[in-house]
């Protein structure tokens, strides 16, 4: 499986949106500092993911979700979590 995953900085608020095949150990290194885009806006949590059984189609969703369109689907579609 393939994971599309949104990630939220506890931090500064911001979100950072990638894929992975193991999301536990993803985001694992994601929270140890091993990733360079998030290093410095830890601790990161896991908002929102989905799964996919292939590759492709979870990069084509990912790269979808960094768009303009993409944000708005994550901002509408997560609405009463960015409004607690």
């Amino acid at each position: 499986m393939y994971y599309v995953y949104i990630l939220q900085s506890e931090k500064d608020g911001l979100l950072y949106t990638g894929y992975t095949e193991h999301l536990d150990q993803r985001l694992k290194q994601h929270n140890e500092g091993s990733t360079v885009s998030t290093r410095n806006r830890l601790p990161m949590h896991l908002i929102y993911y989905e799964a996919y059984v292939d590759k492709e189609d979870a990069i084509g969703r990912e790269k979808f979700l960094k768009s303009g369109s993409g944000k708005r689907f994550i901002k509408k579609q997560l609405r009463h979590y960015f409004t607690r």
